[in-house]
């Protein structure tokens, strides 16, 4: 049976603002990867902006939509090595 929309909005959402607080940038910001990291970590804060004002605007189809491209950029630096994560976390692919 398909996830209620809603129920699933909530979920991503979760992960999200979870994954942001749980990332720490591994390479130093002064450094061309520090640089990739925080653009990874402004692309997914933006998402997480977006997506919340898509479900205040009544849109939750582009708000999960906005959730889910924003974890994306963030699990992918974790795979990247730009973001350590806490060990045993089911937050990431890792």
């Amino acid at each position: 049976m398909p996830a209620d929309l809603q129920e699933k909005t909530d979920r991503y959402e979760r992960m999200l603002a979870d994954a942001l607080d749980e990332a720490e940038t591994r390479p130093p910001a002064d450094t061309p990867l520090g640089t990739a990291a925080a653009e990874c970590r402004e692309m997914a804060e933006s998402y997480l902006d977006d997506g919340r004002h898509f479900r205040e605007s009544g849109d939750p189809v582009n708000a999960l939509a906005a959730f889910s491209y924003g974890y994306g950029w963030l699990d992918a630096g974790v795979r990247l090595g730009l973001f350590a994560v806490p060990e045993g976390t089911d937050l990431f692919t890792v």
